[in-house]
């Protein structure tokens, strides 16, 4: 099973995005930061779990960020997988409640599937889709956490391998090598998801 890219296009990388953040009136760089980033994180957020979580750890990421800006190294990647970096350590604090709602995304995929098999050619391609849904959503309820941000950073957020790199800490060689394991695991386990979520309706 192919994990499709729809998150934000790459944006090439300049100067702009490797601000300096330290300085005595932080408030314009940080207002150019969340006018940059808070829209697409919040999006990204919430398909983990959920606008109104979401909102909170936007807004605790950028408080988070404000609070730690002296820590911010720009020799060391952008504001952007920093920032990313900051939100996705709180949401790991949300971890059991986006393992839920993964779980519940496969179950109600699974029961719309069985629900409308006898309908016309528009209905049947609503109910694949729902389905290719409730596959991935059972497996990534399976990876573990580190594993679940790596491919959701990429797949979701639209951040470049060494972006993901840089917002958690690991070598990009590491992102690439995690990657290529999960897409082949999700291409043998996704089917059985689905199944093992069925029986358990």
């Amino acid at each position: 099973m192919q994990v499709t890219h729809d998150g934000p296009e790459p944006v090439s990388i300049g100067p702009q995005d490797r601000p300096e953040l330290g300085g005595p009136d932080p408030a314009p760089a940080f207002g150019r930061l969340f006018d940059a980033h808070a829209a697409t994180m919040h999006r990204y957020l919430a398909r983990r779990v959920g606008p109104d979580t979401a909102h909170d750890l936007v807004a605790e990421t950028f408080l988070v960020a404000l609070r730690r800006r002296e820590s911010y190294q720009p020799e060391l990647g952008t504001a952007r997988s920093w920032l990313y970096g900051i939100a996705t350590n709180l949401l790991r604090h949300h971890v059991r409640s986006e393992t839920r709602a993964l779980r519940a995304t496969a179950r109600l995929a699974n029961s719309a599937d069985r629900g409308y098999g006898g309908h016309d050619t528009r209905v049947a391609e609503q109910v694949d889709a729902q389905a290719r849904a409730a596959q991935l959503a059972g497996a990534l309820a399976k990876l573990s956490v580190p594993d679940r941000d790596t491919l959701l950073l990429v797949s979701w957020a639209g951040l470049e391998p060494v972006e993901v790199a840089e917002a958690l800490g690991i070598p990009p060689g590491t992102v690439r090598s995690r990657l290529h394991r999960i897409r082949r695991w999700l291409r043998t386990n996704a089917g059985a998801s689905t199944r093992e979520e069925a029986k358990d309706q």
